[in-house]
């Protein structure tokens, strides 16, 4: 089942949406990434941002047992950009380090976030957590 992504704001600016923690919600999570970088005229950014996102929601499918994720994307200053998925587990990500050359084939969706991003963490809450991945906005000339 695709869910379609209905772009909604929340907070300054921002784009946001719950949807099913499964496979098919990555569909979804990208057209919202999509849909808030054109309208923020950062179209540079979306292959990026959605390969993030796809990144986060799987690993949110991966790692919990939550039955909704949320997708938020927003601006939280005129020079990034924060893509972010919260679940309800209280399990933190960590950051797989290779043996050698070698990364296991489960693994990498953090050590892609942390190479393609200029920061990215999670925000612990009492009920679940946010991780997010920041990109930065290139000045226009």
């Amino acid at each position: 089942m695709t869910v379609p992504a209905t772009p909604r704001p929340t907070g300054h600016p921002g784009y946001s949406e719950t949807l099913p923690c499964q496979e098919a919600s990555a569909q979804a999570a990208r057209t919202l990434v999509k849909t808030a970088l054109s309208a923020w005229q950062l179209e540079e950014l979306t292959d990026t941002g959605v390969l993030l996102v796809t990144e986060l929601v799987a690993n949110a499918v991966k790692h919990t047992t939550t039955r909704l994720i949320r997708v938020a994307i927003s601006r939280p200053s005129s020079t990034w950009v924060r893509i972010g998925v919260t679940d309800k587990s209280r399990i933190l990500p960590h950051l797989k380090k290779a043996n050698g050359d070698n990364l296991p084939a489960s693994g990498r969706g953090l050590v892609l976030i942390d190479a393609l991003t200029d920061r990215w963490g999670t925000d612990l809450y009492r009920w679940g957590k946010h991780v997010w991945a920041d990109l930065k906005v290139e000045e226009q000339a």
